[in-house]
Parts: structure tokens; sequence; C-alpha cells
């Protein structure tokens, strides 16, 4: 465990679809609101994680149509809240009037734009894949070890997307002190839409 944590500790902390997507939504949206696509994130990431181990990975290989299904719809659907976001327009763009910033999303929506994320991700497959299984004594039961890691995976994962978010409300805060209302929606809608083709081309 000593080399799991530092290692998984720095792949998580890296900038990557995930990361992006909460530091947006800490922008935008706020941290407390974030914490449920966090929750659909953290969702994904343990099924992948459990899946890369006991071998499910196979199902996606041999059911590609599902795979590109989520790939595709989700890539398309942040691309989409993105160019809503550059507009000024939608649910989670920041308002000029303070009274209308604060309309709930809803949660299902964000939990299933974190579960989609996480799970359509190629590199976060790739990775758990490659990392997990070295970490798994064949000489010992197999379901506490595969706890103990995803747990630990999921306590690290959500310290950094609460960072992420945390650095979005921060920057939130610097641009409305100067008014950059619009500024920021633009800056939001593009990484968003970022996010969308990261996930599609990734």
């Amino acid at each position: 465990m000593s080399l799991f944590i530092p290692t998984f500790l720095f792949v998580s902390a890296t900038p990557g679809m995930c990361m992006t997507l909460s530091l947006t939504l800490g922008m935008t949206i706020g941290v407390r609101r974030a914490l449920w696509m966090m929750l659909g994130e953290l969702a994904g990431v343990a099924l992948v994680s459990v899946a890369a181990v006991i071998g499910v990975a196979s199902i996606m290989l041999n059911y590609p149509q599902v795979y590109f299904g989520l790939k595709y719809g989700g890539g398309a659907y942040l691309a989409y809240l993105g160019f809503q976001l550059w507009r000024s327009r939608g649910k989670m763009a920041i308002q000029e009037n303070p009274v209308s910033d604060g309309i709930e999303l809803r949660r299902r929506a964000l939990i299933l734009q974190g579960f989609v994320t996480a799970i359509a991700n190629p590199k976060g497959w790739a990775f758990m894949i490659s990392l997990l299984p070295p970490f798994i004594d064949a000489q010992l039961p197999l379901a506490p070890q595969l706890t103990l890691l995803v747990l630990l995976i999921l306590v690290i994962e959500f310290s950094c997307l609460l960072l992420y978010a945390g650095g979005g409300r921060t920057l939130r805060r610097f641009l409305l002190q100067a008014g950059n209302v619009r500024m920021m929606n633009r800056i939001a809608g593009t990484l968003m839409v970022g996010v969308g083709v990261w996930l599609v081309l990734g």
C-alpha cells in the first residue's frame, strides 16, 4: 500500500476529464451542488475499478456499442452544456442577476453526468486494468483486498475532486469581484466543451 497510495494520488491529482469537470462545476454551481456530480463520478470509478480486477472489463470489449453509446452521448451532452455556458444560458450559467443564480440543477442529472464521464473515460479503464491487478495477492482472499483498494481509490479521488471544485470556486470569486460574469461563463463553457471533446476523442 505504501507504493499504491502515492501512485494513485499522483494519477488522480493530474488534470483530466473528471477533475476539469469538477473545476468547472465548482466555478458555475458551487462546491456543494457539485458534490452530486462527484457522487456519480465516484460510483463510476468504483465500477471501473472492480471490473478491471475481476475481468468484467471484457464485457465492454464484447459489447462496444454500449461503450461507444455512453462515450459519444456523454461527450455530446457535455459539449452542449458548454455551448450553453458560453452563451450565458442554461441552468449552469452564472447570471448577472444574483437572484436567478440559485437555480438548482437536478441531482439526478449531475450524478449521471459524473457517472458517464467516469465510465466512458478510456484512459481510466486502461489505468485501472494496468495498475490494480499487480496489487492483488493471489494467495489471499480477493474481496478484502479489492474492498480496501477501492476505498483508498475513492478517498483519494474524492479529495482531489474537492480540491479542483474549490479551485473553481476561488476563480469564481475572483472574476465576480471584477464583474466579469460573461468572461467566467465563457471560461467554464470552454472547459466543458473541452471535456466533451476529450471524452469523444479519448
